[in-house]
């Protein structure tokens, strides 16, 4: 009988809630779709729209950041899930984003027809994924919690039916993933037979201790294949040649979301295997990611500044290999910890610049959301004199695209910049700051010749036209949704929190910057 009970454990269903209850409304959603009428879907995605939010707040309960669960009996200290500051933050940054995305999405799938049901529920499922992931502790539950969040993106990208460039996409990237994801599992095997143990602090404490020179070997091996897995979610280069294909064909709230919460899923997921799993590889993993970061940043902005304004879904494109140069520098301090004394302390910065990032980017997704409701075609000359036609939402994107380049009035992007180049120097990583800076100057170009289209004047009619077939979408723009008509409330809303949050993090950026000066794992 004894033996029965030491196996019991106890569950913490507090410190479970994020997630717990995106997936419960997820359920909801599934179920309530099979009893409404078709003229009442709409209704689903407020029911999501208020899940996430629920969700988000279940975050307060735990903010003294010492609760975990499903730990070992005999070893309470080995747990698969903590509640800690670095989980709880990350949460906040997925839940939040997801719940900006949820708003981007109502009018979105009424306007595209997409299945209701299907949508939201496959949207609250990989967000139920994705605040998992930041607080589980093992490798199997964080390759699950991947997984988890991955895998509904997938039919979210290819949801637009009897779309080519939604079906590519959506192919694309489901097999490029699930290549990294079965090399992520062969490396998690090699680990877990190497060290017997797959709780990240069990297998730090082994990798010291490996007995014979082949389990090290073993364990090596174990180790490079579970980053390349990781590498591969962040869109570090070379596995980045999924990103922009994907962003075009997706449904712009998706690609928005997978900018944000997709990289913010993978990153979590490196800090854990790098800074508590594989802390004795520190000398391995930290000038490899550094090379990462460095090849990431310049693949990504020199391809962005290649991007023709005139281009079909130039617009997108140019959001997704920003996407990809911003991943190169969410990747320095990560590169850094692999150098520092405390590998806990300098993921912060990282943290930070993702909490400046979110927010704004998917400002500037929500935007291009809304020119694309009257210019399917999507493309940076579309935006032309986009102040005159509507002067806030002109103001609010310029705002985005500044705190992207790090220029004031973006005072947040500045000072996340710097956190990230102060990480790279105190690591003594003097020659990616330099890569970073030069990065830097590159970005500033084509995120102020974008800001500067929306301030200039009408130009040839001819220029802002394109049919449907050099659109690459072939429809033409939605009927009932000319230039002038009002912001659907849902989209609004979505503009003005994400610029709200913009301006309140610049004028108190110490709100974001206290993650980069503390310890959070």
């Amino acid at each position: 009988m004894s033996t029965v009970t030491s196996l019991v454990q106890s569950v913490d269903w507090l410190a479970l809630a994020p997630p717990t209850l995106a997936a419960a409304v997820a359920l909801v959603i599934l179920v309530a779709d099979l009893f409404l009428p078709a003229a009442r879907k709409p209704l689903l995605g407020w029911i999501a729209t208020a899940g996430l939010a629920l969700a988000t707040l279940s975050l307060l309960p735990l903010l003294d950041g010492g609760r975990r669960t499903f730990c070992l009996p005999a070893h309470p200290d080995v747990c698969s899930y903590a509640a800690d500051p670095f989980a709880l933050v990350i949460q906040f940054l997925v839940l939040g984003g997801a719940l900006l995305t949820a708003l981007l999405s109502i009018d979105t799938v009424r306007d595209q027809d997409l299945p209701a049901g299907e949508y939201w529920f496959l949207l609250l499922s990989s967000a139920a994924g994705a605040a998992l992931l930041p607080a589980s502790r093992d490798l199997a539950t964080l390759v699950i919690a991947l997984e988890v969040a991955s895998l509904p993106a997938f039919a979210l990208v290819g949801l637009r039916r009897g779309d080519r460039l939604s079906s590519e996409a959506a192919l694309k990237f489901f097999l490029s993933s699930v290549a990294a994801t079965a090399v992520m599992l062969l490396g998690v095997s090699f680990l877990y037979a190497a060290t017997g143990s797959l709780h990240l602090s069990r297998v730090a404490h082994a990798l010291t201790h490996l007995p014979d020179p082949r389990l090290a070997t073993l364990a090596s091996a174990g180790a490079a294949l579970t980053l390349v897995g990781f590498a591969f979610k962040t869109a570090a280069a070379p596995f980045h040649f999924w990103v922009p294909d994907t962003y075009v064909g997706a449904p712009l709230p998706i690609a928005g979301y997978l900018s944000v919460v997709g990289k913010a899923v993978g990153f979590s997921g490196l800090i854990l295997v790098t800074v508590q799993g594989f802390p004795s590889y520190a000398n391995v993993w930290g000038p490899t990611l550094a090379v990462l970061a460095a090849l990431t940043m310049t693949v990504g902005n020199v391809a962005a500044l290649r991007q023709d304004p005139r281009r079909a879904h130039s617009a997108v494109r140019l959001l997704a290999w920003s996407s990809v140069g911003q991943a190169g520098y969410l990747l320095v301090p990560i590169a850094a910890a692999g150098y520092a004394h405390d590998p806990g302390h300098a993921i912060g910065s990282t943290v930070a610049y993702a909490l400046m990032y979110a927010a704004v980017n998917l400002g500037a997704f929500a935007v291009a959301a809304l020119v694309a409701r009257t210019s399917p075609a999507n493309r940076i000359s579309d935006y032309r004199d986009l102040y005159h036609q509507r002067p806030v939402v002109a103001l609010a994107l310029g705002f985005f695209l500044l705190c992207l380049a790090g220029l004031p009035p973006g005072i947040i992007g500045l000072f996340a910049k710097v956190t990230v180049f102060s990480a790279a120097v105190d690591a003594g990583l003097a020659w990616l700051a330099v890569i970073m800076a030069v990065n830097v100057v590159i970005a500033l170009y084509y995120y102020l010749q974008w800001t500067t289209v929306l301030f200039r004047g009408a130009g040839e009619a001819g220029e802002a036209e394109v049919t449907g077939e050099a659109a690459g979408t072939g429809t033409p723009a939605p009927a009932g949704h000319p230039a002038g008509a009002a912001v659907p409330a849902p989209l609004a809303t979505a503009i003005a929190l994400a610029a709200v949050l913009g301006i309140a993090l610049s004028g108190a950026p110490q709100l974001v910057l206290r993650f980069a000066s503390g310890a959070l794992l």
